[in-house]
């Protein structure tokens, strides 16, 4: 009866370290920018493994944010630790470092936004020259495109769009969540705009998903046919449009793309609801 006992305690004890396997941990750090000219904070999502296993290499995600937002904007807002434990736990995702970067602040008038360059603030340089190389060597990231995808929601969907278009030999997957693609009618470059806003919509324009597409030769498209695309809007969504315009451009091109509309508004709601079908959708396209 002991031993049948002891048999007994030995496998919860199994199957609670199974339940409980640990959990992620966020950091944030910051990069004193060159380019910039001024330091930019970005926030780290490490592994449940990271500490433990201090020989191991891990792939990468960039998630960006969007307009108003800030490098902390996942992790508050859209509780990204919590999914990314659940998902990880139950093995349909893999343990990745995952960097979410501040590209602008809560108030566009005042705070220059956006992933481009723009006359006094060259983000792509930024981001592209100073933070992928120090992320990717003080975490120890797979620094190759097999390890490394990218994803993003609203103005940080048409940046990570843009980026994997014209930087396809980076990433080996590109997730976008109601994507500024293109400049929707409307939103003008006027005088009544301030000018970072005139900047940030000129930026936009000039970096047009859509266009970047439609006008693509035979080796664009190959290169492009080089990332997996995954664009994901709501029903709701302002932007619902500009993102089927995209897929179907990469349609007529002839570049594969998922493209799913779901029950949803531009909000934080469907942002986090989008965490549980891109966190394995880039898990199945890392090496």
């Amino acid at each position: 009866m002991k031993k049948i006992l002891v048999t007994l305690l030995m496998a919860a004890g199994s199957l609670g370290a199974f339940a409980q396997p640990g959990t992620s941990r966020l950091v944030t750090d910051t990069i004193h920018s060159k380019v910039l000219g001024v330091p930019r904070a970005y926030t780290v999502l490490l592994p449940r493994s990271f500490d433990s296993d201090p020989g191991r290499e891990y792939p990468v995600l960039y998630l960006l944010h969007g307009m108003y937002g800030v490098n902390h904007d996942w992790a508050e807002q859209g509780n990204l630790k919590a999914v990314v434990d659940l998902l990880t736990a139950s093995g349909e995702a893999d343990e990745m470092v995952i960097v979410t970067p501040d590209a602008g602040g809560v108030n566009p008038d005042e705070q220059q936004n956006g992933y481009f360059n723009i006359p006094g603030w060259s983000y792509e340089d930024f981001f592209f020259n100073e933070l992928m190389p120090a992320v990717e060597k003080a975490y120890r990231v797979k620094g190759d495109k097999g390890h490394r995808a990218i994803a993003g929601l609203s103005m940080g969907g048409g940046g990570t769009l843009s980026y994997a278009q014209r930087h396809p030999d980076m990433f080996s997957s590109a997730y976008a969540m109601s994507a500024l693609t293109t400049l929707p009618e409307g939103r003008d470059i006027s005088d009544r705009m301030s000018p970072k806003v005139q900047a940030l919509n000129k930026s936009v324009k000039e970096n047009d998903c859509l266009r970047y597409v439609s006008e693509a030769d035979d080796a664009r498209r190959d290169r492009l046919r080089s990332v997996r695309w995954y664009i994901d809007c709501g029903d709701d969504d302002f932007l619902l449009l500009p993102n089927m315009w995209f897929y179907t451009a990469m349609q007529q091109a002839g570049i594969p793309a998922e493209f799913r509309v779901r029950d949803g508004a531009h909000n934080w709601e469907y942002w986090h609801s989008a965490l549980y079908t891109l966190l394995p959708f880039v898990t199945r396209n890392f090496d």
